[in-house]
C-alpha cells in the first residue's frame, strides 16, 4: 500500500522535473543525498563524510544531504523536492527497502541517476549501490556470540527497523549462524528500530521475564547492543556474563570492546558515503575522475571507470589490536 500511495504522488514531480532541470542545468550539478536518518552516530558519520568529500570541499559539485527522519514518506518528499529542482543525481540510504522502489522508479524517468548507499531497495532502476554485505555482517556477530557461550544456551536478537534491508540481511546471516548451532534457544526476537533508548527498554523488559537465563545478545547494531548492555547494569548484573555483540564500529562501541563489554564489526559509513558520491559526480561531469581516498583504501574494491553495479566496501572487526587505531580516526 505505501508503495503505491509513493508511486502515485510522485507522478507531478516527475512532469516537472524537465522544466526544473533546465534551469539548472548551467549551473554546478547538484546532488542530494537522502538518507532514512540523523539521529545517530553511524549516519552522522556518513554524512560528514559526503559533506567532508574533496569534490564538495573544493566547490565542484554542490551537495545536500536531507535527513529522512526514518520515514519513507518523508523520503519520497525529499524525491519530489530533488526531482522538481532538477538535481543532477541523488544518493539513496533507504529506510523500507520496498517503499523506496517508486522513488527511484520516478527519479528514473525524470532521467535523474540514482546511487545507492548502505541499504538497499527493491529497484532495477538504480544506477549502481556501494555499500558492504549485511548477511555476512550478521553472520559474524551472531558466530562471535555463539562461539562466546559454546554453542549452547539462550540469546535474545534486537533487530533493526522491520523493513530495511540491513535488519532482513542481518537476520538472515543471524541465522544462519544459528542453524549451525541447533541447542540454542532464541528466547526473545523484536526491533528497537536502530535505537539504544528501545532497546535498552527491550533488554530491561526481557531480563525482568527472563533473568539469567539469557547467555548472548545479537544486537544487529551497536547503538542497540549499548542499549542492553545499559540495561544489564542498570539490574546490577556482570555485563562479563553475556556475550554481547553489535555492528557498525560506533564510538561508545569501540570504548565497549576495549573494555572487554562486547563485540562489534566496523562498517566503513564514510568509504560507502564517499564512494557512492564519486559515482554520482562521474555520472554528472565526464571524464570525472574518484577524488576520495577510499578507492586506496581498499584496493579489493577498484573503480572499474565508475561502471560496476556494484562496490562491497569490505567489514573490519573490531579487535584489542586494531581498536586504539580506530579510535584515534575519530578524533
Amino acid at each position: 500500500m505505501l508503495r503505491k500511495t509513493i508511486a502515485k504522488t510522485m507522478v507531478t514531480a516527475s512532469a516537472l522535473a524537465l522544466v526544473a532541470g533546465a534551469a539548472l542545468a548551467e549551473g554546478k550539478p547538484r546532488i542530494g543525498a537522502a538518507v532514512y536518518g540523523l539521529n545517530a552516530e553511524f549516519m552522522q558519520i556518513w554524512a560528514d563524510a559526503a559533506e567532508n568529500h574533496p569534490a564538495v570541499k573544493e566547490g565542484l559539485v554542490e551537495l545536500t544531504v536531507f535527513d529522512g527522519r526514518y520515514d519513507a514518506l518523508v523520503q519520497q518528499e525529499q524525491f519530489e523536492t530533488m526531482i522538481t529542482e532538477g538535481y543532477s543525481a541523488i544518493i539513496f540510504v533507504p529506510i523500507d527497502i520496498e517503499a523506496g522502489a517508486a522513488a527511484v522508479d520516478a527519479a528514473a524517468e525524470a532521467g535523474i541517476p540514482v546511487f545507492g548507499s548502505n541499504t538497499r531497495v527493491n529497484s532495477d532502476k538504480l544506477t549502481a549501490y556501494v555499500g558492504s554485505n549485511d548477511v555476512e555482517s550478521g553472520y559474524m556477530e551472531a558466530k562471535y556470540i555463539l562461539d562466546k557461550i559454546g554453542c549452547k544456551g539462550n540469546v535474545v536478537i534486537i533487530e533493526g527497523p522491520i523493513g530495511q534491508s540491513a535488519q532482513i540481511q542481518r537476520l538472515e546471516g543471524n541465522q544462519k549462524a544459528l542453524a549451525e548451532c541447533p541447542d540454542v534457544k532464541v528466547l526473545e526476537q523484536q526491533t528497537a528500530n536502530w535505537s539504544r533508548a528501545e532497546a535498552q527498554t527491550l533488554m530491561e523488559n526481557w531480563l525482568t521475564k527472563h533473568g539469567s537465563a539469557i547467555n548472548g545478545v545479537i544486537g544487529q547494531n551497536d547503538e542497540m547492543a549499548l542499549g542492553a548492555i545499559e540495561a544489564i547494569k542498570a539490574a546490577n548484573l556482570n555485563v562479563g556474563d553475556f556475550a554481547i555483540a553489535g555492528i557498525d564500529g560506533v564510538t561508545d562501541a569501540l570504548h565497549a570492546v576495549k573494555a572487554g563489554d562486547m563485540a562489534s564489526i566496523l562498517q566503513d559509513g564514510a568509504a560507502q558515503a564517499q564512494g557512492a558520491l564519486d559515482l554520482a559526480i562521474a555520472s554528472a561531469i565526464p571524464g570525472y575522475e574518484p577524488m576520495s581516498p577510499i578507492w586506496k583504501k581498499y584496493p579489493d574494491m577498484p573503480w572499474n571507470g565508475g561502471k560496476d553495479a556494484e562496490y562491497n566496501v569490505p567489514w573490519t572487526p573490531v579487535t584489542a589490536e586494531n581498536v586504539d587505531a580506530l579510535l584515534a580516526e575519530r578524533q
